[in-house]
């Protein structure tokens, strides 16, 4: 979840994109405690956390303005597992905007349902509806000051040890547009698969085409490129760069883990069909 942006229309693309680094689901280990890692990348994958099981993910991202002004957030994402192919997400951001004071972001909570795995055309398919909240202060930068509803669709597959994501998503935010666009979406091609021993690697392109109104933003597309390591089947660590293709887009550097806590409640074992 690295993919975080410090001014108050592109934190609204927090709740969109942050519900990979890791395999697809059709990759996905039967071992409920290994990590299923949906940073470091803007998509993430068609996997869900094994029922009654916690995974973190926590990083930040240091932004460069074309002003020369920096940015600063550090997503927290909790995820859930509520069945075998239910999952809660939980996402508490602390951003630091250019020209702001840092504080908490804005809640978001979402629930991503995996639909169908193996399917033709869209292999591992689920969608992911959530809800942000106005936590953050629009005043310091930290929020948007709005309500959003977003929808994300999600398709993974593999080609043999190369896990590949695409999403699209879409937002609806309450307000007038005067802070922030009141529509917004989202287009994401992730690529990610092992490198030598416990390192890995990611890739991926991203855009978040032109909105209108007030707060209008011309299109952005970008690359974000970076290692993984394994350090332990629990624990996976991610760091690389952001680099702007076109648009608005802050040049920036990212760090952050992969923690799966273990298991909250007895549930049954991962459907992986």
């Amino acid at each position: 979840m690295t993919r975080f942006r410090v001014s108050c229309a592109v934190i609204a693309s927090i709740t969109l994109a942050a519900f990979g680094a890791a395999p697809s689901a059709q990759q996905a280990p039967t071992d409920p405690h290994a990590t299923q890692p949906e940073r470091p990348t803007v998509a993430t994958h068609a996997g869900t956390v094994a029922a009654g099981w916690l995974e973190i993910e926590a990083g930040g991202e240091l932004d460069r303005y074309a002003d020369r002004t920096d940015g600063l957030a550090m997503p927290i994402l909790f995820k859930v597992g509520l069945a075998p192919r239910l999952q809660l997400s939980v996402l508490m951001p602390v951003v630091g905007p250019a020209g702001g004071s840092t504080g908490f972001g804005d809640l978001s909570v979402g629930v991503k349902w995996r639909l169908a795995t193996g399917a033709p055309l869209v292999g591992d398919f689920a969608v992911q509806p959530s809800v942000k909240v106005p936590t953050g202060s629009a005043a310091s930068l930290t929020g948007t000051g709005t309500t959003d509803i977003s929808l994300l669709v999600i398709s993974s597959h593999a080609f043999g040890p190369v896990a590949v994501d695409l999403n699209v998503g879409y937002t609806r935010r309450g307000g007038d547009g005067t802070l922030t666009p009141r529509d917004a979406s989202v287009w994401t091609a992730s690529f990610g698969g092992p490198w030598r021993g416990p390192a890995g690697w990611v890739a991926e392109v991203y855009g978040y085409p032109r909105t209108s109104g007030p707060a209008g933003a011309a299109s952005i597309v970008a690359v974000l490129v970076g290692p993984t390591w394994l350090v332990r089947r629990w624990l996976v660590l991610d760091a690389g760069v952001i680099v702007p293709v076109t648009g608005p887009q802050p040049r920036a550097v990212y760090a952050g883990l992969t923690y799966n806590v273990g298991r909250l409640w007895p549930g049954p074992p991962p459907d992986r069909r």
